[in-house]
């Protein structure tokens, strides 16, 4: 199993297409590698070797296979995750239960050309950042076998450092996306909340839970994200996150350090000459470093598990805990259990506290494009974890805990290894909604590092060349039915039109509503000041199909210059005032998302 084969999703999806490689082969090369590494404890449940194959060769098959983003791409899934035909057991055996469909996330991976290849093991009910906490074993560390593999998605983590599979779904709560990250030398993407639906996961926090994704490179987990990202009916904390477009590292990269002697390493020198490290690094890419007061985040990570959230957790295993407490793992039920002795008033209180220490981490941000922090202070032997479960857990989500209590989104990238083999790793964490700006920027982090990736002594490709250069690409905002998810936005995605950003216009601007099939609104500039700022999304065409798509617009539709919120102008979808007869003035909603939901529940 040379280092020759394609490992990352680029490169197999690569060889599918052009027929180097089929995905037959990859998946029985993935169940091969399953079988050399030899570790009972990194799936819970795996499929049946021939059953992989023969979905492989039906996919295959298929007209439209390689048009498929990850075409023939073996993954694998945390067992807190519904994949049909598969158990799911949030690593609890007496939890058990058979889902009757797939999670949504997992319904757009196989759409996109996933095969499902099994489901991997997890701190039990994803509590805890240290992996030895399942009764299926402990999964071991792809890097170094006597450290903890980090939790809760260890099978998923170790799966991909070791080469098994190029792609797993995690999920992360307190961090469980970013320690075993860190830990595997991967990368781990902790999405923006509501980003990908949480239909068909096992809560751990209900309120704070998202899907994560680990891969090998930043661009593999980004693809990833793109294909499952996106709103759902099915998800009551489903939001419409649009995802941007993967752009160059910035000019005038601002990024968040906190202040001398706020950072803890817990003693391990190696570790904070490391962080050291990653800042010159960055510094030397053309970032500036901008200290920020970390004490507020501290705070935050605090509230998580000495606070209310804890009765989340508690909500989950509640019948469990009641009808049978020993089939819970005995650290699990001693955190749990405390939850149930939480208040509504101490509840309330906590919520106010948090709102305060949003509003100062908004503050933050004001002036900094994104944090970077060390992914985990230090890292731990499972003979260390086991001999101390609590504390040592508590120590690995010092910069994770707080990161879904304050809506971040967050990247963990591979930093360095260490002199003694022990991996360390940075996060760069935005507000919700920045995720294409954190990986546009750890890409470039992380090629530079020139690492290998994961366990294997393989070298990381070489950067991909982004999309059409901007020279060649006009931007164009659209208000209504060509807003990514609604009636006409094929038409955009037909000239691959590509979306940059979601955001405004100046407060100049009515928006009507006009009688046509299908509906469409008109988006009017008056006085300056005396209208609203509407919601707009631009997205990038070509000039040649800018041509086409501006030929194409019906009357009483025109293209004028749009006015944003921030002051730049860029070309968009304005209304002829003479259409305004019959049109309802929808210029209160703020825009014609919020229109059209209303109008679809009125």
């Amino acid at each position: 199993m040379g280092a020759e084969q394609p490992e990352t999703i680029a490169a197999i999806v690569a060889a599918h297409r052009a027929g180097t490689m089929t995905p037959a082969e990859t998946i029985a090369r993935t169940y091969q590698r399953i079988r050399d590494h030899n570790d009972p404890a990194v799936f819970i449940s795996l499929r049946d070797e021939k059953d992989a194959i023969a979905e492989a060769d039906k996919l295959a098959a298929r007209a439209d296979a390689a048009s498929l983003p990850l075409y023939g791409v073996p993954v694998a899934v945390k067992d807190n995750i519904d994949a049909l035909g598969f158990p799911t057991t949030a690593a609890c055996p007496a939890f058990s239960y058979t889902p009757t469909h797939d999670s949504t996330a997992v319904e757009r991976l196989r759409a996109a050309g996933a095969i499902i290849i099994g489901k991997t093991n997890l701190d039990q009910f994803a509590t805890g950042l240290v992996g030895v906490r399942s009764p299926y074993g402990i999964p071991r560390n792809s890097i170094r076998e006597d450290l903890v593999p980090g939790g809760s998605s260890s099978g998923s983590a170790t799966a991909v450092g070791a080469g098994l599979v190029p792609l797993s779904l995690g999920t992360d709560t307190a961090g469980s996306g970013r320690v075993p990250a860190m830990l595997n030398n991967i990368v781990g993407l902790k999405p923006s909340l509501g980003m990908i639906s949480t239909a068909g996961l096992v809560p751990a926090c209900r309120t704070l839970d998202c899907i994560s994704v680990f891969a090998l490179t930043v661009d593999d987990a980004a693809l990833a994200l793109s294909v499952m990202a996106g709103p759902d009916q099915a998800d009551p904390f489903s939001r419409d996150r649009p995802l941007g477009a993967i752009t160059p590292l910035p000019a005038n990269l601002r990024l968040g350090v906190p202040r001398n002697g706020q950072l803890i390493f817990f003693g391990d020198k190696k570790a904070e000459a490391a962080y050291s490290d990653a800042l010159k690094r960055w510094t030397a890419l053309g970032a500036t470093l901008v200290e920020f007061d970390l004490e507020p985040f501290y705070e935050t990570a605090r509230l998580l598990y000495e606070g209310p959230w804890v009765a989340e957790r508690y909500l989950v295993i509640k019948n469990l805990l009641a009808s049978a407490p020993d089939a819970i793992h005995p650290v699990t039920r001693e955190i749990t259990a405390a939850g149930a002795r939480l208040t509504a008033a101490e509840t309330f209180s906590a919520l106010y506290r948090l709102q305060g220490l949003r509003k100062i981490a908004e503050r933050t941000f004001a002036n900094i494009d994104a944090l970077v922090l060390p992914t985990a202070p230090t890292a731990y032997t499972t003979a260390q974890v086991l001999a101390n479960p609590i504390e040592l857990n508590s120590r690995l989500g010092t910069y994770t805990n707080f990161v879904n209590l304050l809506d971040l989104c967050g990247l963990a990238i591979p930093a360095a290894m260490r002199s003694d083999g022990i991996p360390f790793g940075i996060t760069l964490l935005a507000p919700a909604g920045r995720d294409a700006m954190l990986a546009s920027i750890g890409r470039v982090f992380h090629a530079d590092t020139k690492l290998t990736i994961g366990a294997k002594s393989v070298a990381q490709p070489a950067l991909a060349p982004l999309p059409a250069s901007s020279t060649d690409e006009i931007p164009i905002a659209v208000v209504g039915a060509h807003l990514s998810g609604m009636a006409l936005n094929g038409e955009l995605t037909a000239l691959n039109g590509r979306l940059i950003e979601a955001t405004r216009t100046a407060p100049d601007y009515k928006l009507y509503a006009l009688k046509t099939t299908p509906p469409k609104p008109g988006l009017l500039r008056v006085e300056a000041g005396r209208g609203a700022s509407i919601e707009l999304e631009i997205w990038s065409l070509s000039s040649s199909a800018f041509g086409k798509f501006v030929n194409a617009i019906p009357a009483p539709m025109a293209i004028g210059t749009v006015r944003l919120a921030d002051g730049r102008s860029v070309k968009g979808f304005l209304v002829e005032p003479e259409a305004l007869g019959e049109a309802r003035d929808i210029t209160a909603y703020g825009g014609w998302r919020k229109y059209m939901a209303e109008a679809a529940t009125g």
